[in-house]
């Protein structure tokens, strides 16, 4: 990473929806962050290019680029509580992550995963509430989009075509930010 502060510090708002999708990630390429930087058990739980057959067992699985993407769309930066609800509303989109793998996925990254990628309390929570969150959207599955394609759209487009309801992600800052009210990331949400 080039700067960690300019990497914690990374967030395109909701109401940035008129930047394209394009601009969004590059910007995110400015500020650093590779696959091979992220720990292997944290690649092996999350990223589909490994395919072991056991372990490929939480659906929304993705590559980085496209969890970059996510990231984006969802109005989340790359602190701790942002990470946490992408991966609890990707999860959730596909509609497919039963009630065992939430609470397996959970343990993984509350016990299993190192540093800066494992769960606290409130981020388990975030990630719980990103899952129920998904649920009652009527999004499309996050992981099955192709964004590539939509790169020179603006956000606010791209979101329309995913369906999400920027409504509902609004409403749920707002008590994320009273909630955690010592979180920088979800103090910036709204």
């Amino acid at each position: 990473m080039k700067n960690e502060t300019q990497y914690q510090q990374w967030h395109v708002p909701l109401s940035e929806g008129n930047m394209t999708l394009g601009t969004a990630r590059q910007s995110l390429r400015d500020v650093g962050g590779r696959q091979d930087q992220i720990p292997f058990i944290v690649q092996l739980i999350e990223n589909p290019r490994f395919d072991v057959p056991f372990i490929e067992m939480f659906p929304g699985a993705m590559d980085l680029e496209m969890h970059d993407y996510v990231h984006i769309v969802l109005g989340r930066g790359l602190m701790p509580k942002d990470e946490a609800f992408v991966l609890g509303f990707t999860m959730g989109s596909t509609n497919r992550l039963s009630a065992f793998e939430e609470r397996l996925y959970e343990f993984v990254a509350r016990y299993l995963y190192p540093g800066k990628y494992r769960f606290g309390d409130e981020e388990a929570q975030v990630f719980r509430d990103g899952v129920r969150l998904a649920c009652v959207s009527d999004c499309r599955a996050l992981v099955k989009f192709d964004y590539g394609a939509h790169l020179g759209a603006p956000i606010a487009d791209v979101r329309a075509a995913l369906a999400i309801e920027e409504d509902l992600l609004r409403a749920y800052f707002a008590i994320e930010k009273r909630r955690y009210p010592n979180a920088p990331e979800s103090q910036r949400l709204l």
